[in-house]
C-alpha cells in the first residue's frame, strides 16, 4: 500500500495530538508535532529571558534562532516520541500553562514559523508521515493526500486541558485555561503568516461529543478510504 501524507490541523486542544500518534502508530508511519515544536522555541524564549509580559525580542531571538535545534525521540515506554530542545528532554516543560500561554506570540514570528516549516518539510519528506498543526494542510503539505481539520467547542477543549493539567498535579484554573484557548484561537486565526484555516480539501471532524475510540475509527475509516 503506498505511503502518503497526513495533515491534521485544527485548534488548541482539541486532541490533534493524540489523534495523530495513535493512527502513526497503528499504520507503522513517522509522527511529528509541530505544536512541540513552537513550544519548544517559546520555552526556550523564556529561558533566556526573551519574552515577557511585554512581549518577545524580536531582535535578540533572531540572532539566536540558528542556535535552536528540535528533535524527537522515540519514548517506548509511553509509545510515544519526546521533544527535545538542543539535546535536552523538555517534553513535561513545554506543556505548562506558561509556555501555552505565550506560545501563539512566538508562533506569529515570521521567521520563526519559516525555521520550523522548513524543518517539518525535512521530516516529511517522501510520505509516511502523521504531521499534526495549525499550517499543515494549508502551508506545510498543501498537497498531503488526507487532510483533517479538527475543531471542538472552547469550553470542551478548555476542560479537556484543565483535566490533563490536574492530573498532572499541576495547579491551574479553569477560567484561565478557557480565557487561554479563547485568545490562542484569535491569535492564531489572525496572524499574518500561516494563520489557522481550514484547507478547502480538508475533511472537518468536530469531536465535541466524541470519545477516542469513535475518533480512531472515523480517522482509520478515512484513511484506508484515501489509500485505496
Amino acid at each position: 500500500m503506498k505511503k502518503i501524507t497526513i495533515a491534521i490541523d485544527g485548534f488548541s486542544s482539541c486532541g490533534k495530538s493524540t489523534m495523530a500518534k495513535d493512527l502513526a502508530r497503528e499504520i507503522g508511519y513517522v509522527y511529528v508535532d509541530t505544536g512541540a515544536m513552537y513550544r519548544a522555541v517559546t520555552l526556550y524564549c523564556i529561558e533566556h529571558g526573551l519574552i515577557t509580559d511585554e512581549g518577545v525580542d524580536i531582535e535578540a531571538l533572531r540572532e539566536k534562532m540558528d542556535d535552536v535545534k528540535i528533535s524527537f525521540q522515540f519514548n517506548a515506554e509511553k509509545g510515544r516520541p519526546d521533544t527535545y530542545l538542543n539535546g535536552t528532554l523538555v517534553e513535561d516543560r513545554i506543556r505548562t500553562m506558561e509556555v501555552s500561554g505565550k506560545v501563539s506570540h512566538v508562533a506569529v514570528i515570521d521567521f520563526v514559523r519559516k525555521a520550523m516549516v522548513s524543518q517539518q518539510q525535512e521530516m516529511g519528506q517522501g510520505g509516511g508521515v502523521v504531521m499534526d498543526g495549525r499550517d499543515i494542510g494549508t502551508t506545510v503539505f498543501p498537497n498531503a493526500e488526507l487532510k483533517i481539520f479538527v475543531t471542538a467547542s472552547a469550553e470542551v477543549r478548555a476542560q479537556r486541558r484543565y483535566d490533563e493539567l490536574t492530573a498532572k498535579g499541576e495547579a491551574c484554573n479553569m477560567e484561565e485555561i478557557l480565557a487561554n484557548v479563547k485568545e490562542r484561537d484569535y491569535i492564531d486565526s489572525h496572524r499574518e503568516v500561516s494563520p489557522l484555516r481550514q484547507a478547502d480539501d480538508a475533511l472537518v471532524l468536530d469531536n465535541s461529543h466524541m470519545t477516542i475510540p469513535e475518533q480512531k475509527a472515523w480517522l482509520m475509516e478515512k484513511y484506508q478510504e484515501r489509500c485505496q
